[in-house]
């Protein structure tokens, strides 16, 4: 084992995914001792449970999405930047076993055992929270596959997860941990990937979770940097940073209703990617494109190739889709198929159409899309040069808009605390991550920092913790400013 181990940075140099021996390099000289105590606990917490220290910890974060709601998955640009709060995942390489352990730091969260088969399905009926290390822990191995690299055999491993990015909350709290596992998984094999390559493959696998991701939450989780937030890209992954404007914060309050993302898919989140893909193949058809290519259609991105701007595509959808619902058996008369044999090959989208009652909502979803990618470019030039805030505000507040009436993926508690921001003072709020519950992200002034999060306390807060909903003690965790932070990192000899 020593071997192993000295044996090992001399290749992890090469990975792009930085490596530090201290805290501070990773949580900037305002490192605090409760970080610095955290770790001690988890080092800790892995000695007493397996009698020796890990062999290497790896994070990755939670992000905020400042712009550009439900667009990833139809290829467009989005800007997020990463949150401090992270999840540090913590492993020993066991050479002779063929056990991987996962357990967590808090008891709630149950450990769980699994064999070291890369090939091993992940458990979506049960929901529980090592899917998501099984989903990091499988990504290694597919990628290798799929890049058509050679796989290590793989290795026994006894991970302990120790994370603070509030669950079901749209701070991507999952893709924190399948990052960080990836990321643990690949310095544990002796294997290096660049960035980009790590963000692709996390996003792929975290599929296996049940949930249709577009791949933002794993992009900014591995490449944030601190003080910048980023425009990612998709096909392929990159990132470009974005300053944001002098004299600026952003705030993010949890409206406290729980989003749980793989439980409600098939209702929500993966409804909307159905809806978006029938949008495409039928606006593709409207457009005159033949029956049999436009079934080829996936995304609204590659309808747009066909018409010319975002605001252009915005008008084309709403004069080509009617408004309301769309029926299975209308799509399938236009489609000339069913549309479960249209999904066949996917069983989260199948699930969608099972469970569906109310019809799909085509040109509401392409509206929004189109306008949303339209504001997100628009945000990210507002911050070139001299930006005004008050122009950033405004179009967060439509973003909200349109993610509330069009998409239709907001709930009565995040618009009561995007109201509460915006009377509090705030330049501009909206809702952040897929919605249905967890967070909401707001622009407010430096200087009226403690003013606005003493009024969204005292409007939205003080009623829950009246009510036994939210306990005074946890209020920070509940609302609280947030600079852009640094991405995954490794940690030795910490």
């Amino acid at each position: 084992d020593e071997h192993h181990n000295r044996t090992r940075p001399s290749k992890i140099i090469m990975s792009t995914i930085p490596v530090f021996g201290n805290l501070k390099d990773v949580y900037g000289s305002e490192t605090t001792s409760d970080v610095e105590e955290r770790y001690a606990k988890l080092v800790a917490a892995f000695t007493a449970t397996h009698g020796e220290k890990p062999d290497l910890l790896a994070r990755s974060p939670g992000r905020v999405n400042l712009i550009g709601e439900h667009i990833d998955y139809e290829g467009y640009s989005v800007l997020p930047m990463a949150i401090a709060l992270d999840t540090i995942v913590a492993v020993k390489v066991d050479l002779g076993a063929d056990k991987l352990l996962v357990s967590n730091t808090d008891s709630k969260y149950t450990a769980k055992e699994f064999t070291v088969d890369p090939d091993q399905a992940v458990d979506t009926s049960s929901h529980h929270w090592t899917n998501y290390v099984m989903c990091g822990y499988k990504g290694v191995f597919d990628f290798l596959k799929e890049a058509k690299r050679d796989a290590p055999s793989a290795v026994g491993m006894r991970i302990m997860v120790d994370g603070v990015v509030p669950l079901a909350s749209g701070l991507s709290s999952s893709s924190a941990l399948t990052c960080a596992t990836s990321v643990a998984v690949m310095v544990a094999h002796d294997l290096s990937f660049t960035k980009p390559e790590i963000a692709d493959f996390t996003c792929k696998c975290e599929r296996h979770s049940g949930t249709q991701s577009g791949g933002m939450d794993q992009a900014i989780s591995i490449m944030g940097e601190r003080g910048v937030a980023k425009l990612v890209d998709f096909n392929p992954v990159r990132a470009s940073d974005v300053k944001l404007p002098e004299g600026a914060a952003f705030l993010i309050g949890n409206c406290l209703a729980v989003s749980q993302k793989a439980v409600t898919a098939h209702d929500r989140y993966n409804l909307r990617v159905v809806e978006c893909r029938l949008a495409s193949i039928v606006l593709a058809m409207e457009l005159g494109v033949s029956n049999t290519e436009a079934l080829e259609y996936s995304t609204l991105s590659q309808v747009q190739k066909l018409i010319g701007t975002l605001e252009e595509s915005e008008s084309t959808a709403m004069k080509h889709l009617h408004a309301g619902a769309y029926t299975s058996n209308e799509l399938k008369e236009k489609l000339g198929q069913s549309l479960e044999t249209l999904f066949a090959a996917s069983e989260a989208s199948l699930m969608v159409l099972q469970h569906n009652t109310r019809g799909f909502k085509l040109r509401d979803r392409a509206v929004h899309v189109y306008s949303e990618a339209a504001r997100v470019l628009k945000f990210a030039d507002e911050c070139k040069d001299e930006p005004s805030l008050n122009k950033l505000g405004e179009l967060m507040d439509a973003s909200h808009k349109s993610c509330k009436e069009l998409y239709e993926c907001s709930c009565a508690e995040l618009d009561e605390l995007v109201a509460a921001f915006k009377s509090a003072g705030a330049v501009g709020a909206r809702l952040t991550g897929a919605g249905w519950g967890g967070c909401a992200v707001a622009l407010v002034k430096q200087d009226s920092v403690k003013k606005v999060l003493a009024r969204v306390k005292e409007a939205f807060f003080d009623v829950r913790i009246k009510s036994g909903a939210l306990r005074s003690e946890d209020l920070g965790q509940m609302l609280f400013a947030s600079l852009p932070s640094s991405g995954a990192a490794i940690l030795k000899g910490v």
